[in-house]
């Protein structure tokens, strides 16, 4: 169980207001991690959070933030080629990770040689050996490894990584990262980081834009009972979750 947070919701008019935000809060928590610890260890989902990045990698923050010191992962990542359109990867790396000198061997892309659960088991291999060098931090409250902060995402339907609602993988305690063959949105198989591993994190920032999310957003944030609960409100974190959304995603607050 993580330790008690602090949640917060910053609420924009526009999405270039998020993304101008979400630039200036990504740069200030580079520079404390790295003055801290040496190192920033950062972790993007999909969608459209690599557009919202897009402000961290124009002045000023492409020149000053201290890009050697980032090491990039995935919270979830579907099982294709690196090449292919569904790929995480290829959406971050195109859209933000080649505007920015990260040195290549600190960006963690997924084996898309295995299969769905040799591709899970290869990753939770890389983190803990990651995590024996000290390069990403463990949680003295948890044991699983404490990221500096997971940049996230959240579907119309209210998932997050790819932990679907009512689906037996948000219940996964042990494992730090597992696979999914049967996911309700294609493609059907993916890895995902487990929610003890994304709860673990010392922040989460949810981003949300759109309209389409106004429903998911009222449920996981306001006073609504659904019938079951949606991912996004299991979300913690061990010092701060922080929800970014613009106002057409919080129209229904």
């Amino acid at each position: 169980m993580a330790a008690q947070f602090q949640k917060k919701v910053e609420i924009f008019e526009t999405e270039e207001e998020v993304a101008v935000r979400l630039g200036q809060y990504t740069a200030d928590l580079s520079a404390k991690f790295v003055r801290e610890r040496g190192a920033f260890t950062v972790v993007l989902s999909g969608g459209t959070l690599i557009d919202t990045l897009r402000k961290l990698a124009e002045p000023p923050y492409k020149n000053i933030v201290e890009w050697g010191k980032w090491h990039v992962f995935w919270v979830d990542e579907r099982v294709v080629k690196k090449t292919h359109p569904d790929s995480n990867y290829k959406l971050a790396f195109d859209g933000f990770l080649s505007k920015v000198p990260i040195p290549p061997g600190q960006i963690y892309a997924i084996n898309d040689a295995l299969p769905a659960e040799g591709a899970a088991e290869d990753y939770q291999a890389r983190l803990k050996h990651l995590v024996q060098r000290n390069v990403i931090a463990t949680s003295k409250v948890t044991g699983f490894p404490r990221f500096d902060l997971m940049l996230l995402g959240m579907g119309p339907c209210g998932h997050l990584a790819s932990l679907f609602p009512a689906h037996p993988l948000c219940k996964e305690k042990t494992k730090w990262v597992t696979y999914i063959k049967d996911s309700p949105k294609p493609p059907p198989q993916r890895i995902t980081f487990t929610f003890p591993v994304i709860n673990s994190a010392a922040h989460n920032a949810m981003v949300v834009t759109g309209d389409d999310l106004a429903d998911a957003v009222q449920i996981a944030l306001g006073n609504s009972v659904p019938p079951f609960t949606l991912p996004a409100q299991l979300l913690a974190a061990e010092e701060e979750v922080t929800w970014f959304l613009d106002q057409t995603a919080a129209s229904k607050l």
